[in-house]
């Protein structure tokens, strides 16, 4: 249980706030790469403000107001040029910096007022890496954009995202509750499956910890041991926003009370033989049945939204009665608080990194590391039938495109690797 202000500092995400400059201080994932190859304007929303990212005729990417700043007209709708996005009202134009480089009435009828000078627009840094395109709103210096080790990974990879209508740190701190695991994903399956599902095995011994990274935690279940894996190396809840598998999961604020979630899977391929891909698909994958219109309920990421919504829109942790197994909510809560205040003191947060030197394929603790051919994490694959690529149980919907195509490739690499 928390006090009332705590509370609310922990869920805003707005200029200014707390918990807002935090969050500003690293790069989110907001979108695909492959998303804007296939529309190069999309209107995003992020940390309660309205932006249009883009990719102009040059290839640069841009992150700017939503709103033009001569007479506030939806720039998702300018004209894409070679360097930069022209407002289609009167004009202006401007560059992925903000930098207003024409305006054509002013600059022909005033030239020597240097208007466009006077008028910026609001932008924001954009990078491409590992097949998404990341946002960074804090100042600068920003730091760089994280290169995790299973970023280079031999595998299929693909982005998922789904918006959640929840605050974004409700989200989070499921990254830290190892009991969750057994139930939410372990027993309720179990029913609701009619036991055609494995049966867990009972927690009977958790920890926490913290490391460069982020925060991780640890388990012992029932009839295993601290030599097992899922104690020595645990799971890797990583800062500030994200869960690390061996997939990674990403919560990213769209307001206070909507989240995005960034799924960027990757499944083993069959053999040895070099495989690149040259896109990597994105999809959006639904929250509700449509026959039903109940929360879908057949896959962990799915599940795990159902606990987040039925928080509310706005958790009320003054509510709460918490137990011996929310050790690591309690610390998230406390590190999530110092962290946000060493920033509002004027210092640097934990977690970033601005050397580039250590920015190649970051080594992050995950399970299975040594299983040849298995999922890094064993939960987001099931085999596939006839010698067909796997299916995600992690989100519902898997789209015919996406599967086709690894059928595909599984067949082709799986027969080479058959042959040896």
């Amino acid at each position: 249980m928390i006090p009332a202000d705590e509370n609310k500092q922990l869920m805003e995400v707005g200029p200014g706030t707390l918990m807002g400059d935090l969050m500003r201080r690293y790069w989110q994932p907001v979108a695909a790469v492959a998303e804007l190859d296939d529309n190069p304007v999309k209107n995003i929303r992020l940390m309660g403000e309205d932006l249009v990212m883009y990719k102009d005729k040059s290839g640069t990417y841009g992150l700017i107001d939503l709103h033009c700043p001569h007479r506030r007209a939806d720039m998702s709708y300018g004209i894409l040029e070679e360097c930069g996005l022209r407002c289609n009202y009167h004009g202006w134009f401007f560059d992925e910096t903000g930098t207003c480089t024409e305006q054509p009435f002013e600059g022909v009828a005033y030239p020597e007022a240097n208007f466009k000078e006077k008028t910026p627009i609001k932008a924001y840094k954009v990078e491409a890496r590992a097949g998404m395109l990341w946002a960074y709103m804090g100042p600068s210096p920003a730091p760089l954009v994280p290169d995790w080790d299973v970023f280079s990974d031999r595998g299929y990879k693909q982005i998922v995202f789904t918006e959640i209508p929840c605050n974004w740190f409700q989200c989070q701190e499921n990254s830290i509750d190892p009991v969750h695991l057994e139930w939410l994903h372990g027993r309720w399956s179990y029913h609701l499956t009619n036991g055609a599902s494995r049966e867990p095995k009972p927690h009977i011994k958790v920890g926490f910890g913290e490391f460069e990274h982020g925060l991780s935690y640890h388990r012992v279940s029932e009839g295993g041991d601290e030599e097992s894996e899922q104690w020595t190396i645990g799971r890797v809840c990583l800062w500030p926003n994200a869960l690390y598998t061996g997939h990674f999961e990403w919560r990213v604020p769209i307001d206070d009370e909507t989240t995005l979630s960034v799924a960027w899977l990757i499944d083993p391929v069959p053999g040895d033989a070099p495989f690149e891909q040259e896109r990597i698909p994105y999809w959006t994958s639904p929250l509700v049945d449509e026959k039903t219109g109940r929360w879908i309920d057949t896959h962990v990421m799915n599940q795990d939204y159902i606990a987040w919504v039925g928080q509310n829109a706005l958790a009320d942790r003054t509510q709460e009665h918490l137990g011996g197994s929310d050790a690591g909510i309690i610390m998230m809560r406390r590190r999530m608080m110092e962290e946000a205040h060493i920033v509002a003191d004027g210092g640097e947060p934990k977690a970033i990194i601005r050397d580039p030197e250590k920015n190649k394929q970051i080594f992050l603790p995950r399970q299975g590391r040594n299983r040849a051919n298995a999922a890094a994490d064993g939960s987001s694959l099931f085999a596939g039938k006839d010698g067909k690529a796997p299916r995600t149980t992690l989100l519902a919907m898997q789209p015919k495109e996406v599967l086709d195509e690894m059928d595909k490739i599984w067949a082709e690499h799986g027969s080479t690797a058959s042959k040896k």
